[in-house]
């Protein structure tokens, strides 16, 4: 749809310029230029179709997928039509969708013929991906963690604010009413000022030595296309691709790159939050390749206007504890420790601690409206510059915080923060953790 294209770029000038500000309701940032009229279907690229894409095709198919990108021509055949089974049974068929293998390549020859892109592949492609997309003026839906670095997270937000697209990140959860009723139960000071926070997942995303023999790659699998912006390894089956990936530094980051965003999405939204000024985390031996299979990580942030500094601790994996101040707990979940009181928060429910000081408690009036649906908000953004709830203005600090915990424990130091400058302090080999080098051919400088 060019005349839409069009006229998102004229619109640069007077959208992309505005300032953005930490909202005080229920959403962060400027909207989006607006796009198209309403009435209109939105035309849609994706890259990654299976798996966790999989979902997200489902997530947007009101709209016109125009173009798919796989690096799997098992996966490419199935949503296409030519196959139609296992998981993807269920993903709308797109037999009209123009097909590729290379990212780069789609969103070249697309530019000018689709309004969004779709980007949910292993994480070290997001950022390669959803830049190219957002300097074309293209809206971007980005699964999370926002990117494979630090740095990255910093550079594609700025990127999306400039260009004034439409942004959300795949914190699908964040959408979900219960959240909305924990933000308003703890800001309402029902559990007094909150200095202590503690977030856990008992998943165990890491462990594995590279392995000694490969073999040829089936011939459905793009096997160079799938390493993209990482370094040349050979492949291996039941190794990375597609399952294992969050394993490897290379690709992922480990149970704290695959969860972190979604669990710490919650007291960051409730507690203000945006840059820790401290980072340290503690686990098993760093080991060259693999993420660690139990982790520890400490952020200490700053006080933000009457609300006090916050020590929010994260623990996963073999680490994950089995009580957090005197409660027992389930396998995953967030604990809010205030003065007068805690909070035990999950995706679904909570729960205030101690039990009998709360019973008959009156929550506060509902103040942050109910989501008209994670997808649906970008969609929205999409066409009529609204605003998302977790555009990447919200996501890219959520994104920034995450991954900082693993550049602290492959240091293996506390790390004093300048989020200013991306740097740490008292720490300058973190750098090389807070950022990386790209193999030729998958930069992404102007």
């Amino acid at each position: 749809m060019s005349h839409a294209k069009l006229s998102r770029r004229a619109a640069v000038g007077s959208l992309a310029t505005g300032a953005a500000g930490l909202a005080t309701g229920f959403f962060t940032g400027v909207g989006a230029r607006p796009s198209m009229a309403a009435n209109e279907k939105l035309q849609i690229a994706c890259v990654g179709v299976a798996n966790r894409a999989s979902a997200n095709i489902n997530g947007i198919s009101s709209e016109a997928i125009v173009a798919v990108c796989d690096i799997d021509d098992v996966y490419l055949d199935r949503i296409t039509g030519a196959q139609s089974s296992g998981k993807e049974k269920s993903t709308p068929i797109l037999a009209e969708a123009r097909r590729y293998h290379d990212y780069r390549e789609m969103i070249d020859k697309e530019d000018g013929k689709v309004d969004a892109v779709v980007v949910s592949t292993a994480d070290h492609h997001h950022v390669p991906a959803s830049i190219r997309a957002i300097r074309k003026g293209i809206h971007v839906y980005c699964e999370k963690p926002l990117s494979h670095t630090v740095s990255e997270a910093r550079l594609v937000t700025e990127e999306a604010k400039r260009m004034g697209v439409a942004t959300q990140l795949g914190t699908q959860i964040h959408a979900g009413n219960n959240y909305r009723r924990v933000v308003e139960v703890i800001r309402s000071g029902a559990i007094g000022d909150v200095g202590e926070v503690h977030v856990w997942v008992g998943k165990g995303w890491g462990g594995g030595d590279r392995p000694v023999k490969s073999v040829k790659p089936p011939a459905s699998l793009h096997w160079d296309l799938w390493l993209g912006p990482a370094a040349v390894r050979p492949f291996a089956p039941k190794v990375y691709h597609p399952a294992q990936w969050r394993r490897w530094w290379d690709f992922g980051n480990g149970t704290l790159g695959d969860m972190g965003c979604h669990y710490m999405d919650l007291p960051f939204w409730a507690l203000n939050l945006n840059a820790p000024v401290q980072c340290k985390a503690e686990g098993p031996p760093v080991h060259p390749e693999t993420c660690p299979t139990g982790l520890i990580v400490h952020y200490d942030f700053p006080s933000r206007g009457n609300m006090p500094p916050v020590h929010l601790t994260w623990y996963d994996g073999s680490m994950a504890p089995e009580e957090i101040s005197g409660q027992k707990v389930p396998k995953s979940g967030v604990m809010f420790v205030g003065t007068e009181g805690m909070m035990f928060a999950s995706y679904s429910s909570y729960r205030l601690y101690p039990e009998n000081k709360f019973v008959g408690l009156e929550p506060p009036p509902e103040s942050i409206p109910n989501s008209i649906g994670h997808y649906n908000e970008w969609l929205k953004a999409c066409r009529d510059g609204s605003t998302t709830t977790c555009n990447f203005n919200y996501s890219g600090p959520l994104s920034e915080t995450v991954l900082l915990g693993m550049a602290a424990y492959r240091t293996g130091k506390q790390l004093e923060w300048d989020t200013k400058n991306l740097v740490a302090t008292n720490a300058p080999e973190a750098s090389q953790f807070i950022s990386k080098q790209y193999r030729a051919g998958w930069g992404i400088e102007e």
